[in-house]
């Protein structure tokens, strides 16, 4: 496909669990440095709280466009974390509110699964495992979306930071109690992190951010990996489940394209190599590539392609919506 030319400016967005990071493209091209806060945005009982995105988002979108000399915005994308399941009240009162205090006419709302998959893959055929303190898999044949996992550290992320976090921090309990399948090694590196183990339930289970403090120790199993079975049982457990989701989301035929994003994978060998064995071993037609980009990277090409009348992607009421108001 032969892109027409590049909008004069556009933004876009990027809402996770760590913060919110907005950038600006003119002419196709970020300008400048994005623009981040380090409070994430809160939800509610109507899902993510549009107020308080709009109350971070606002002000970067003002200074970037300030910045960059932009009088309006050709198009805005935001990829926010939660939105297929809790991105009801961003749906309904993100469009008026950045067309009345911005001017913009073209919006997309993504997953934030969605942005990591453009921003990783483009617009082409594939998979995308997007990884961190959680684990969901996005995948597209450009006529539909396909996702797996990604339901939160309860229920799923099987594979994700949290996950390897609490299996480890499970083998250093088994090992105090004197249970099958503990690890004294994984004890010693529990019990330097967070201190005797008799006090972490109560350290752990009052906090509302329990799958970061998880997560925290995933990479200390990935330190034992080498020489403890057990913490090297862990992350081959890790990347058999993450290789499902992929295998679960991947086109089944032609010769798609599959990427790892996020970071999870600065773990490394101990997790980087059985998962690309399992996913050589499970997905045989696809072609397994580096991310060509993070979700940031994602967002600002989705916002240039609406600019351009040229999103490929498939709309999706929770996973890509789309809305455009024309004067």
């Amino acid at each position: 496909m032969t892109r027409a030319g590049p909008p004069p400016g556009v933004l876009a967005v990027d809402s996770g669990g760590s913060g919110l990071r907005a950038a600006l493209a003119v002419h196709g091209k970020v300008h400048g440095a994005p623009l981040a806060s380090s409070q994430p945005v809160r939800t509610g009982p109507r899902g993510i709280d549009a107020g308080h995105l709009l109350e971070q988002l606002l002000p970067m979108a003002r200074r970037l466009m300030a910045d960059a000399e932009v009088a309006e915005l050709a198009a805005v994308a935001v990829g926010a974390a939660g939105l297929a399941t809790l991105g009801d009240e961003l749906r309904a009162e993100l469009p008026s509110a950045l067309e009345r205090e911005l001017g913009v006419t073209r919006l997309a709302l993504a997953a934030d699964a969605v942005t990591a998959y453009m921003g990783a893959l483009g617009g082409q055929r594939g998979a995308v495992v997007a990884a961190g303190t959680g684990m969901i898999a996005v995948g597209t044949d450009l006529a539909s979306w396909h996702r797996a996992d990604g339901w939160g550290h309860l229920l799923g992320d099987c594979g994700g930071g949290a996950w390897i976090g609490r299996a480890g921090l499970e083998a250093a309990f088994r090992a105090f109690d004197g249970r099958p399948g503990g690890s004294a090694v994984l004890r010693a590196r529990a019990e330097g992190m967070f201190g005797p183990l008799p006090g972490l339930p109560g350290l752990l289970y009052p906090r509302t951010d329990r799958p970061a403090v998880l997560a925290a120790f995933a990479p200390e199993v990935a330190a034992c990996a080498e020489s403890d079975p057990v913490a090297g049982d862990i992350l081959r457990a890790a990347a058999h489940s993450i290789a499902e989701s992929a295998a679960a989301v991947c086109p089944p035929s032609g010769e798609p394209e599959v990427a790892l994003t996020g970071g999870l994978f600065e773990l490394g060998a101990p997790l980087l190599v059985p998962l690309r064995k399992e996913l050589a071993e499970r997905l045989p037609h696809a072609r397994q590539v580096p991310a060509a980009g993070d979700p940031l990277h994602g967002a600002v090409l989705i916002a240039v392609d609406l600019a351009n009348g040229e999103l490929a992607l498939p709309r999706d009421h929770r996973m890509l919506y789309v809305v455009t108001s024309e004067a």
